[in-house]
């Protein structure tokens, strides 16, 4: 894998992962809670609150799909 190829792949990984992360706490919030942050910040635009949610969700899709390549206990040795 060429270096730019590299810096794309692991700067889209951190890009999902965080974004998973963000779910993850949003959900936390709203579990214990009944808070929702993304909501409560994007609210009063509709579009970009649906735009974060399907982020979210398409990060947690990539991230199952290649996990087993990025992850160094999971992955072939």
């Amino acid at each position: 894998m060429k270096g730019g190829d590299k810096f794309f792949m692991k700067s889209l990984h951190m890009a999902t992962y965080t974004l998973m992360a963000v779910g993850a706490l949003n959900w936390g919030l709203v579990g214990l809670f009944k808070f929702n942050l993304v909501e409560s910040i994007f609210g009063s635009w509709p579009s970009l609150l649906m735009l974060v949610y399907v982020l979210v969700g398409a990060s947690a899709v990539y991230e199952f799909a290649t996990h087993m390549s990025n992850c160094k206990l999971c992955g072939k040795k």
